[in-house]
């Protein structure tokens, strides 16, 4: 028998969410959702999607679950249940997702102890992700030690800018000394929507440029030429580009002296404010784009004020990146905005013929989990709805380096 399937595993700092894929034929087995670690409504969703299980639909736990470690386990007895165990010998690997990997880590990594390492050292640049990233990969380790654990980073897919884009025009000691540059995040879902598009229309990857969009409540777009990146709009972290749904995306770096000197706020209150409090939800109150939408409709100004601003700083980023590839293929819509909301794809597009962009209208308005073409017959450049699949990216990396 031979081991197809692989694990994936993402820690956030309370929650795990994780698959179970078998890529003989890219099948899902299982998903699940561990959340509220550490509190007294600590929350197991668990979805068998295969055997006995599978007819009884998801099963939900609540109760305590003190830890990672608890999780995890907890996640295996679920797994178990349904003849899916860890312990199963057609368990092929853990693929486990890391948010940054700096410039160290630019593919998947076999885990071992001195990567391991290596991640917990980067934790001064991720250190809302990486630590609870660390700890899922600890507890897998013990629960499975003969087991290929393999780290994907965020970061990789954009390790491929150019070091004149990567770099920002500051001082180069000072950068080196504290690794400031632009790293990029959301790699594992422009890289899978990248490929997928260029599959879409039917062409290799190496002969497509795509301008991917990953819109949902964190937000960055990608310049792809021929499947390597070119250039993407978050930098040392997700904080810059795009309008998000809590981040200010592109901000004047002096308003951080503005507001520490003339507000008196102190660094931790400045970065809450830039990461948390702003936005969508800075601008009008909320940040889920459904609502500011419909508020919007309705006349309210402050949402028709945050829902213009997040339009046209997409519409800045498609006509730069334009630029940059100059030759553009297809622009790419993806995550949960940019998958199910037709009048923000309709709004970021309008206008933009010149650069070759319009959509069917009816094809646009089509719901559907399908990657799909909603471009006009006539137009230039392709536009593309594709859902993406950050698991599948994931196990697919995983998978490939363990088999060699």
């Amino acid at each position: 028998m031979t081991a197809s399937r692989v694990l994936v595993l993402n820690s956030g700092s309370s929650s795990v969410k994780y698959q179970l894929l078998d890529m003989a034929d890219s099948s899902r087995l299982a998903v699940g959702l561990v959340e509220r670690i550490g509190e007294e409504t600590s929350r197991l969703v668990h979805e068998p999607l295969t055997g006995p299980g599978a007819a009884g639909g998801k099963r939900v736990t609540t109760g305590p679950i003190a830890d990672h470690g608890a999780a995890l386990r907890a996640v295996a007895a679920e797994l178990a249940a349904d003849g899916l165990g860890l312990d199963s010998p057609e368990l092929a690997a853990v693929g486990h997702r890391v948010v940054h990997g700096g410039t160290k880590f630019t593919h998947p990594t076999l885990i071992d102890d001195a990567v391991l390492a290596e991640i917990r050292a980067l934790i001064p640049l991720a250190p809302l992700h990486n630590p609870a990233n660390v700890t899922g990969i600890e507890v897998a380790r013990e629960l499975r030690p003969d087991l290929p654990q393999v780290a994907v980073f965020d970061t990789a897919f954009h390790s491929t800018m150019p070091e004149y884009v990567a770099r920002y025009a500051i001082d180069a000691a000072t950068a080196d000394k504290y690794s400031i540059r632009r790293y990029g995040f959301h790699g594992t879902s422009h890289a899978y929507v990248a490929r997928a598009t260029a599959k879409l229309l039917g062409k290799a990857e190496e002969d497509v440029n795509v301008i991917v969009l990953h819109l949902g409540n964190g937000a960055s777009a990608s310049a792809v030429h021929g499947g390597v990146c070119v250039e993407t709009s978050m930098g040392l972290t997700p904080l810059e580009g795009l309008v998000m749904g809590t981040r200010s995306g592109d901000l004047d770096p002096a308003v951080i002296f503005h507001l520490a000197r003339v507000g008196g706020m102190s660094i931790d209150e400045i970065d809450s404010l830039l990461n948390k409090k702003s936005g969508l939800l800075g601008l009008c109150g909320d940040n889920d784009m459904r609502e500011v939408q419909r508020r919007a409709a309705e006349g309210d100004a402050s949402a028709r004020l945050a829902l213009a601003s997040y339009i046209h700083r997409l519409k800045k980023y498609i006509g730069a990146y334009s630029a940059v590839l100059g030759r553009v293929d297809a622009v790419a819509f993806t995550a949960g905005v940019g998958e199910n909301s037709s009048d923000i794809r309709e709004m970021a597009l309008a206008g933009l013929a010149e650069l070759g962009l319009a959509l069917d209208l009816e094809a646009n308005s089509v719901r559907s989990p399908e990657p799909r073409l909603v471009s006009a017959e006539y137009a230039r450049v392709a536009v593309a709805v594709v859902p993406t699949d950050e698991e599948l990216e994931i196990a697919s990396q995983t998978y490939a380096l363990v088999t060699g």
